[in-house]
This record gives structure tokens, C-alpha cells and sequence, in this order.
């Protein structure tokens, strides 16, 4: 069953998407995604849930049941709806299967129109006839910090809808069976925010500074909720430039800092990422991507920043760019990026997007004995301990200030010791130690890409980032023998490997949320193979698995 609830920012859509999955969760398989406007209230937002009696992830755009607290909101949607699309709210249209009922009139009864939420939530239930006891006891959870008179209106609100739900469902003659999966009831429930958080405080993050940017600003609220349980300093910025130099300090001073920002902020922050490639700093970026350019659509998705935090900042220095494409993926190499960026003293990005951040599935609890935090500095120093001290593979013992010896770090070029230096040797062989570091990496650390698929294969697709569930949903449905397919959770460096997959097929597809494809030009500039056949969006949206069916069907 995919569910579509629509209306206008401040009707409490948000409310109803948190109350459907927290009850809904407990017995199906729940995914649930959201778009909306750039804007306070107005406008039509909506959001989609997903019940399925197995594993589900990724976005789908057909909608079965269709509610609406907006007339207006249908407008946006029009082209998800089909002619078995079951659509309940005050709407105007000849579809025969809508019917119009006034969730804000019936909640004005009660006593506010702002328990419409609470009235469609149990219009939604009572229609797929679930357990109203379990789900009005969640609901009355739901509001208790607003008081006791707030709960019984709320649970007044949701036994109105659930019992028009109940006989609209008879009225209709509707039913839907869906298998229960009582396993579930012990696995996580996560966003993508959520996911980046735990990988930050797994990775020993002490330290996040931010000026709030959607979509990045859910990463910085949770481990701001967090930050008492693990003695997380916490610090809003006036701006980005001081909040990404707040983050170099914390690691100058052993800490493990964490920047969290959007496309225009990280556009502020070029000249101190610069600043961690001369000093040799360790830096985690977690830069959430959205359409520009200049504002662009603030709220929306999009994968345009790839190139841009690739060749970000001036003069030459290494970093890593990683680009989940799962929940997990986004612990995991967040966890990862804390850890490698100690290692080699290098700023590491970690791209995601708004469909990412806001998008909520299950997850199996990761083992958390695997991630631990593997610290590289040394807190006592020698007297003679020079922080730049050349070494065969550009990696100098990282001190923090405190020991026996001067740790002196300079934006200027330096020498061994940190003083500043304009001899012409010294600059050549520092420019070498700091690029020698990315070379220990790929020697060392290499993250292998994921490749799913059968052995030999003709047709090659590739992706990275948040397109990997709807990729992979879309392959199990055209069951195609022909295709594998390559995600790559590390964009730069490329993978070493990468070449050996492409010679073996005779066809390569790449996908992406953006108008240039960016990774394929990527892969073209360090492998000189030219991907010509892409499948890219750049409206705003995220693909959705119907898209990539289709986009494959015309294509293979």
C-alpha cells in the first residue's frame, strides 16, 4: 500500500507522517519520504509512506490512497494518480474514486481545526482497519509534553477518524491484507540525519558547529538532542566561516569536530578547507546537497555538488568524498570518514541530499562493537618534535599542543618545525608530502565499490549516492539477467577497480540527480572512459523506481 498524504506547510503533515509510521512500524516493513516547499505555511507539501509486508527503501510514485487536507495540493500530483487511486479529503475532481470529507470542519467540532491531523491519522487506520487501542494509546504518547486537555482532544480527534475511516472502508466494500512481520519489532527506525548522527558519535564526534542550512540542519538538531548523553559540545555559529574554523580548532586541540552545512554554506567555507589541506588538519564536512545554483530550490534534492567539493578550495591538496547511499552506508562511512580523516590529516566530505536526510526505513541494528574510534594523535611530544617532519609516505605523528614539544601550525607554507618558509625546495617538498598521503590511502584504506548482479553481465549500470534503493528495487522488478550494477559509496579517488568493470560490459548507464552527470565526467577526467549513455534528473526530485523501470525499458 503506498500511501500520499497532501497540504499546506503548518497543517501538520509532518504530524500524521510521525504517527502513521510509529504505529504502522510495530507490525509492516514502513518507508516514508517527504518534499515541501520553501516556506513557513502555504503551499502544498506531501509525503509518502510505504507499507509492504517485506523490506521496502526506496521511493515509489504510485499512490493508492490518496489523502488530502487541501484542495489545492492534488494540482502538484496529478501525474501519480491513477485511475485506482483511492482519494479522500475536500477535493474538487470527477474521479469516481474520490470522495470529500472535511477533515478541518470535523475537527472544528471537536474544538480546533488543528486536530485535523490527528482526525486523518485515524481516518488513514480506521480505513485499513488496524488496531484502534494500540494506535489511540500511541497517539495519546504522541502529545503528552502538550498536557492532559491536548491528549483527550488528540484522542477525541483520532476515534472520529478511525470510525469514518472504518465505515468508508465498508462503504467502499475495501480490504487489504497485509502479511505482519512481528521480526521488526527490535530493528531501528531511522532518517537519514538520524543515520550520519550515530555514524558521527560511533566515530568519537565531540564537537559540531553549524549554521543551520536545510537540508543539513536535521543532522545538527540530533546530535544537538544527543549532546548530554555523549558530552557532545554543541555551537551555532554566526556564520559558516566561523563554524567551519570552530571545527579546524577542535581538532587542533584534540577534539573530533564535525561541520555540518548546504551547498551556499560550504561555498563560504572553501578558503578554511584550504586552510586543513596547507596545516595538514583533520576535517569532517557533512555537506547535505540541494538544487542550485545561488539558493536554488532550498528544500529540494539534487547530486550537483560532486565536482564542487571535489575542486573546492585553491592550491593543491588531497581529501575524501564520500556519498552514501543507504542508512547503513551513511553510519558506516560516517563513522569511517572521523577515523580516516585522524589517520591521514586530511578533510574528508560526506554527500548526501534532502530525499536522503528525510527519508525514513528500517534498519537491522549494526553491531556496535565494529565501530569504535581509532584515535592517530599523540598527546605527549618530544622537545625536538617537528609537526611537519618529512616521512616515505607524507604522514607526520599529529601532536596536540600540551607536550614537551612546539606544535606550530601555519596557513603560510611552512618548513618541518611549521615557520613560515619561501625557499623554493622546501615548497616542492611539502607539496609532495601533503599529496603522498592520498596515495598511502589507495594503498591502505580503499573502500571497494558494491556491485550487485550477475557474472558476466552486458549491461552496466552505475550510481552513487541516494539513487542505490531505487536502482536496485528497479532491477529486482525487470529481473534481467543481462545487468549488474555498480554503486560506488566512495566517489573520490575512484576505486582502482573500477576500469575492470567497465571493459566487461558492453553497454554502461549511468545514473544521477543532476544535468551534467558529473560522476561520469569524473570518471572520464582520471580513466579517460566515456560513459555516453545517462539517465539524469534535475527537477528537484528524487528518482523514483518507476522512473529508472521505465528510463531502462526504453533504453536496453
Amino acid at each position: 500500500m503506498n500511501i500520499l498524504i497532501t497540504g499546506p506547510a503548518g497543517s501538520g503533515i509532518q504530524t500524521i507522517e510521525n504517527l502513521l509510521c510509529s504505529i504502522l512500524k510495530e507490525e509492516y516493513y514502513v518507508f516514508s519520504t517527504k518534499e515541501y516547499m520553501s516556506r513557513i505555511r502555504g503551499g502544498a507539501n506531501t509525503t509518502t509512506i510505504r507499507v509492504e509486508a517485506k523490506r521496502v527503501n526506496a521511493f515509489s510514485s504510485r499512490i493508492d490512497l490518496l489523502l488530502s487536507l487541501d484542495r489545492r495540493g492534488l494540482d502538484r500530483i496529478q501525474e501519480r494518480i491513477n485511475d485506482r487511486t483511492l482519494i479522500f479529503g475536500d477535493v474538487e475532481t470527477e474521479s469516481q474514486t474520490a470522495f470529500r470529507i472535511n477533515f478541518d470542519q470535523i475537527a472544528s467540532e471537536i474544538g480546533h481545526k488543528v486536530f485535523a491531523n490527528s482526525v486523518a491519522t485515524g481516518f488513514i487506520l480506521g480505513f485499513l482497519r488496524r488496531d484502534k487501542e494500540k494506535a489511540e494509546e500511541i497517539t495519546g504518547a504522541f502529545f503528552k509534553e502538550k498536557g492532559d486537555e491536548a491528549i483527550r482532544k488528540n484522542r477525541e480527534a483520532f476515534s472520529r477518524g478511525y470510525s469514518l475511516g472504518k465505515d468508508m472502508a465498508e462503504k467502499i466494500d475495501f480490504s487489504l491484507e497485509i502479511e505482519r512481520e512481528t521480526r521488526i519489532k527490535n530493528e531501528l527506525f531511522l532518517n537519514g540525519a538520524q543515520a550520519i548522527g550515530l555514524g558521527a558519535l560511533s566515530g568519537g564526534c565531540n564537537f559540531v558547529s553549524s549554521y543551520p542550512m536545510t537540508p543539513s540542519t536535521p543532522v545538527f538538531t540530533f546530535l544537538a538532542e544527543k549532546a548530554p548523553r555523549f558530552n557532545l559540545i554543541v555551537e551555532q555559529a554566526e556564520d559558516e566561516i566561523a563554524a567551519i574554523n570552530m571545527v579546524l580548532g577542535s581538532w587542533y586541540a584534540g577534539g573530533r569536530g564535525l561541520v555540518t552545512t548546504s551547498g551556499g554554506g560550504f561555498a563560504l567555507m572553501v578558503e578554511a578547507l584550504s586552510l586543513a589541506g596547507m596545516i595538514e588538519s583533520p576535517l569532517v564536512i557533512h555537506l547535505g546537497q540541494r538544487p542550485g545554483p545561488a539558493t536554488g530550490l532550498p528544500t529540494r534534492t539534487e547530486q550537483a555538488d560532486l565536482l564542487f567539493s571535489l575542486f573546492a578550495g585553491h592550491g593543491e591538496f588531497p581529501r575524501l568524498i564520500f556519498a552514501p547511499g543507504d542508512l547503513l552506508e551513511g553510519i558506516w562511512l560516517t563513522w569511517k570518514a572521523f577515523n580516516l580523516a585522524d589517520k591521514y590529516q586530511m578533510p574528508v566530505i560526506i554527500l548526501t541530499d534532502q530525499y536522503f536526510i528525510d527519508t525514513y526505513y528500517h534498519l537491522e541494528p549494526p553491531e556496535k562493537e565494529k565501530f569504535k574510534p581509532e584515535y592517530y594523535f599523540e598527546e605527549n611530544t618530544p622537545p625536538d618534535y617537528k609537526r611537519y617532519q618529512f616521512s616515505p609516505d607524507g604522514l607526520t605523528p599529529r601532536a596536540v599542543p600540551g607536550g614537551n614539544g612546539f606544535v606550530c601550525v601555519d596557513s603560510d607554507e611552512h618548513d618541518e618545525e611549521g615557520h613560515i618558509t619561501e625557499d623554493r625546495l622546501m615548497r616542492k617538498l611539502m607539496v609532495e608530502k601533503r599529496n603522498k598521503k592520498l596515495e598511502k590511502f589507495k594503498a591502505n584504506d580503499m573502500i571497494k565499490p558494491s556491485f550487485f548482479g550477475p557474472e558476466p553481465y552486458e549491461i552496466l549500470l552505475i550510481s552513487w549516492g541516494s539513487t542505490k534503493n531505487m536502482v536496485l528495487e528497479a532491477l529486482e522488478r525487470i529481473e534481467d539477467k543481462r545487468i549488474a550494477f555498480l554503486h560506488l559509496p566512495l566517489v573520490y579517488p575512484l576505486p582502482e577497480t573500477l576500469g575492470k568493470y567497465l571493459d566487461k560490459a558492453r553497454k554502461t548507464i549511468i545514473i544521477e540527480n543532476n544535468y551534467t552527470a558529473q560522476l561520469a565526467r569524473l570518471i572520464r577526467m582520471e580513466t579517460g572512459f566515456e560513459i555516453k549513455e545517462k539517465i539524469l534528473k534535475y527537477d528537484g526530485h528524487p528518482f523514483s523506481v518507476e522512473e529508472i523501470e521505465q528510463e531502462l525499458g526504453r533504453r536496453i
